[in-house]
């Protein structure tokens, strides 16, 4: 997948119907467009925010769709084309098409015929007869393009090769099983405010509004159909917050005591900052190094009730002091923390079924940056934990470069870290795949 610049999209589509397949298909491809030009697919989302309500969330299934299975799209597009296409705009439009014929098999005329006009909201319709040429011919040759499939690795199981390898070395009887979950639809978990409600109090609540749900983890509850958060009831009053069930065991495992003062590095979007703050009244400071995501930080506590410090800072940066050790570049008062929460920047190869851009988006040689700010992270930060102190590292990944290997790294660096705790999560049908490892100041 190429990174080109990737102009803005208007928010909505000119000339279509709001209610039409066509204009899902035309609003999905402007955010697959935004990821072919190498933006994130939150930012591609963005671009129709606005749009049209009735389209919205069938454009955004099938931006998911056609990104979860971009190595099969992208493997038949190269078979029906006769030279590649720059328009990354019509080819995110014949994408998210292919996408919409394997979900909808018993429609597939209406869906070219809706994807040709959506094709003619783009260059003044120049592109209707190429993309009506190309899907009608998948039609007429998909047993044919399904079979070459199968014998490309990257077309099978939607994931890009190097991280297929990757995964085949690390996880040799389970990588399977983890490229089938990181291709499915994710769950969605609830986690009940301790402060506002009980969980069983809340799951009653649900079931008197004809929602199955069940308990995991210590505060979670897990629904049974994914639904829109402004439906969730109670969500817009803080009785609950959607995150998924593998991330409310940083704050299960971390436990701060009650007024702990307590650092959380790399808050946003303030998810696990929320919860310490739910189950204990801490001292706590929230770091981001972006003001837009610590913005974000700011409205989750004040949606749910809650307070604590923030501050835009780069734990990653430091300044050497006299004895050669790095500590923070101006934001500490220096005073030290009972226990620091490093939610390390990673990969994210545990979410990508949240995340599908991720796979496309990473470069095999991104997992080096990772791992030298996740150590740079590490390395500042403890200095400003107490003796006797915990440091939970934690990452939504699931590659060994950014788990357990940073951490013997790490312990190797630090005579005074022990290692109390370490959990690996492969994602599965509850959770996301996440890596936790508890350290303990010694010294």
């Amino acid at each position: 997948m190429a990174r080109p610049a990737d102009p803005a999209a208007p928010a909505t589509p000119p000339a279509l119907a709001p209610d039409s397949l066509a204009c899902s298909l035309w609003l999905g491809a402007q955010a697959v467009a935004a990821v072919l030009g190498g933006r994130s697919l939150d930012a591609g989302l963005a671009l129709f925010a606005n749009g049209p309500a009735t389209a919205r969330a069938a454009a955004q299934d099938a931006a998911y769709g056609a990104l979860r299975r971009y190595g099969a799209g992208d493997f038949i597009l190269g078979r029906l084309l006769q030279t590649p296409l720059s328009q990354a705009e019509v080819r995110a439009l014949l994408l998210v098409s292919l996408y919409r014929l394997e979900t909808w098999p018993e429609a597939p005329h209406t869906v070219v015929d809706q994807a040709v006009s959506a094709a003619g909201a783009f260059a003044g319709g120049a592109f209707r007869g190429l993309v009506n040429g190309v899907l009608r011919n998948y039609l007429r040759q998909r047993e044919d393009l399904l079979r070459a499939a199968a014998a490309d690795p990257v077309a099978t199981h939607w994931h890009p090769d190097w991280w297929l390898a990757r995964l085949q070395r690390a996880y040799p009887e389970a990588w399977p099983q983890i490229i089938a979950a990181g291709n499915s639809a994710p769950p969605m978990c609830l986690r009940v405010n301790r402060r506002r409600t009980t969980r069983a109090e809340y799951e009653q609540r649900l079931a008197e509004a004809g929602i199955a749900a069940r308990p995991v983890a210590e505060d979670g509850l897990l629904l049974e159909r994914p639904m829109p958060v402004d439906a969730v009831p109670g969500f817009a009053e803080g009785l609950v917050s959607v995150q998924d069930a593998g991330a409310q065991r940083a704050a299960e495992l971390l436990a701060p005591a009650a007024g702990a003062r307590v650092l959380d590095v790399c808050s946003a979007p303030g998810g696990k900052t929320a919860h310490l703050l739910e189950r204990q009244s801490l001292d706590l400071l929230a770091l981001d190094v972006q003001p837009a995501r610590l913005r974000r930080v700011g409205e989750t506590l004040a949606r749910l009730g809650l307070t604590a410090k923030t501050h835009l800072a780069d734990a990653s940066q430091a300044v050497v002091d006299q004895s050669g050790t790095p500590a923070p570049a101006g934001w500490w008062d220096g005073v030290p923390f009972d226990a620091i929460l490093v939610d390390a920047p990673c990969s994210a190869s545990g979410v990508v079924r949240r995340h599908p851009d991720a796979k496309w988006l990473r470069r095999a040689g991104d997992l080096r940056g990772f791992v030298h700010t996740q150590a740079a992270i590490l390395d500042v930060v403890w200095p400003l934990l107490a003796v006797g102190g915990k440091l939970l590292y934690a990452t939504c990944s699931i590659f060994p470069e950014e788990n357990g290997a940073q951490i013997d790294a790490f312990v190797c660096r630090h005579g005074d870290a022990e290692r109390v705790a370490e959990e690996r999560l492969l994602p599965q049908a509850e959770h996301d795949g996440f890596y936790y490892a508890l350290l303990r100041k010694t010294a």
